[in-house]
């Protein structure tokens, strides 16, 4: 029998249901984002890889599913005051762009150290900025990503591992959930950058992420963010091959998560590999 304290985390806790809810609001919204494969690097990483581009979604990056829930699920009176989020990165563009579907003013503050062609995405979809001191982005609600892993497996059923790009950790909690109703015995593995690796299964360095990139913009003909790339090289990379975890996968969801990369650091990237 739960205690109050348990009912009262579950009524909070993403599930199954809440993700399908948030996927039938969105549906009108946000673009179902095609998967890519390629036969030049399932012969590389000697596995299948599917690509899930989440870097095509309207702002360029998943984060657009979370703006969308959010934006349409307010009433009318609530929506008529307009919102505001503090964001350096995608979610901060996702929203003005979301705001601007509805109709409705977007207040966005940003930290003064935020990629350039971040914040000339909240300006393009009309967000209002604010500038602001550099400090810690807030996470979104789980249930919106969620709405990725259902689109993914839809796509590619016979998928055995996902690899998804770990953050705040709210992206990879709502592939997990949204991939394991639909398919329990899926594994959904966790890649960081080897320097921020508090909660990863599979590291990457800056060199394997550069590289990763290079082979998404070469073969693939994607231009992704570093973040993006991290699950492209972490399969690649020698210390995945070595994981156990790596054993008795053969195909492979990874998820670009973004596309939002300024030009310049993109192409000084690719030089200096």
């Amino acid at each position: 029998m739960e205690d109050k304290s348990q009912k009262e985390h579950h009524k909070y806790a993403a599930d199954i249901d809440s993700i399908s809810k948030a996927q039938t609001l969105i549906r009108p919204y946000v673009n179902i984002t095609p998967v890519l494969s390629s036969e030049t690097l399932n012969l590389i990483a000697g596995k299948s890889l599917f690509f899930k581009c989440e870097c095509f979604q309207k702002g360029g990056a998943f984060k657009f599913r979370g703006a969308s829930n959010a934006i349409f699920s307010l009433n009318d009176e609530q929506a008529a005051k307009g919102v505001v989020t503090h964001s350096s990165g995608n979610h901060a563009a996702a929203l003005a762009l979301a705001a601007k579907l509805r109709g409705i003013p977007a207040y966005i503050v940003i930290p003064k150290n935020a990629p350039k062609c971040k914040v000339e995405n909240v300006k393009r979809y009309g967000g209002q900025v604010i500038w602001s001191e550099a400090n810690m982005q807030s996470r979104e609600e789980t249930a919106n990503k969620g709405t990725l892993s259902l689109e993914f497996l839809d796509q590619v059923p016979h998928l055995d591992t996902l690899i998804v790009p770990i953050s705040g950790g709210g992206l990879i909690s709502g592939v997990a959930i949204g991939a394991k109703s639909i398919n329990p015995a899926i594994r959904v593995l966790a890649a960081e950058p080897k320097g921020a690796d508090d909660a990863a299964q599979s590291k990457a360095s800056d060199k394997e992420i550069v590289e990763a990139m290079r082979y998404c913009y070469e073969v693939l003909k994607v231009a992704i963010e570093p973040s993006g790339a991290i699950g492209l090289a972490a399969v690649l990379s020698d210390s995945f091959k070595r994981n156990p975890a790596s054993k008795d996968t053969r195909n492979i969801g990874i998820v670009l998560s973004g596309g939002n990369v300024d030009l310049g650091v993109l192409w000084e990237s690719l030089n200096n590999r």
